[in-house]
């Protein structure tokens, strides 16, 4: 997964695993730490990392557990390890804190990391991904909506994994294509060739999967109702909520109920003609609305 650009491949040891990472920028640079979603790996952030390093930013993004070149450990999918997972690969880059900026699953450790370990997270941005606690009623309130659905469909042990990793069942291109904006060219071809030679690297269809079936098996169990409590404190950090104005995927309402869970400054943005992937299918609008958030801290 170390594929070719204006960037370099990195290996951290952090909680127990080794990910990897790719930088961009200089070395003395704020902190800006990009968290792919699924079914990606950091490559979804190619637009993002040369564009934050001509800004000046410590541009780095990493494969999360599970994912691209990153260990692919027996367990450690729920939202506790993983932050821990991202708020050590911040210490491992020699940082105290960075500005994280998570998309989709990425998005929902990212607000983990922010309440769970505070003082590694200088700022969070959130792109498609409203606040756990306001994703999760919204889910139990609308159990039509496109998100549970695919969660549930995952729940089957074997078979998703194998649709996931071959190709000639069109699964991964098909989810990101119905996961798009109507308006999108996103994903052509490459991409799509791309994202599946890093998720048919076996056992990454399984890690990937393991994020769903933690989402469902933690209702009834006790770890899952610690998890909800302890993020229902509130995130001081400065955030930035970014959707697609064409994702209808998540739960009606959820978006909306995400700023009552921060305190500290709730930017907000719809990207126009993108849907849940907004980083890749409308580039240029994010990387400025990034760079322009980045800015004002």
């Amino acid at each position: 997964m170390e594929l070719p650009g204006p960037w370099s491949d990195r290996y951290v040891a952090a909680n127990g695993a080794r990910f990897h990472c790719v930088e961009a920028g200089p070395a003395d640079g704020p902190l800006v730490l990009l968290l792919h979603g699924f079914p990606q790996f950091w490559w979804a952030w190619r637009a993002q990392l040369p564009a934050l390093a001509d800004a000046g930013y410590r541009a780095v993004a990493m494969d999360l557990r599970g994912y691209g070149g990153s260990d692919k450990t027996p367990n450690g999918y729920d939202p506790v390890t993983l932050a821990g997972d991202v708020s050590g690969v911040v210490k491992a880059l020699g940082e105290r804190s960075a500005v994280l900026v998570g998309h989709g699953w990425g998005g929902y450790v990212a607000w983990a990391t922010a309440t769970l370990h505070p003082r590694e997270v200088s700022a969070l941005g959130a792109v498609a991904a409203p606040h756990p606690g306001a994703m999760l009623r919204g889910l139990r309130r609308h159990p039509a909506s496109p998100a549970l659905r695919h969660v549930l469909a995952m729940q089957v042990p074997l078979r998703p994994e194998r649709r996931l990793a071959r190709a000639d069942t069109g699964f991964l291109r098909d989810h990101l294509r119905s996961w798009s904006s109507p308006a999108s060219a996103f994903p052509d071809d490459d991409t799509v060739t791309t994202y599946q030679r890093a998720i048919s690297q076996w056992p990454s269809s399984h890690c990937a999967l393991e994020y769903h079936r933690w989402l469902v098996r933690s209702q009834v169990r006790t770890d899952g109702r610690a998890f909800e409590r302890a993020m229902r404190a509130p995130v001081g950090q400065p955030v930035l909520v970014v959707r697609g104005s064409d994702d209808r995927t998540l739960p009606p309402g959820a978006f909306e109920a995400t700023p009552a869970h921060v305190l500290g400054h709730v930017t907000e943005h719809d990207v126009a003609g993108a849907g849940h992937f907004v980083p890749e299918e409308a580039p240029d609008a994010f990387t400025a609305l990034l760079l322009d958030w980045l800015s004002q801290r």
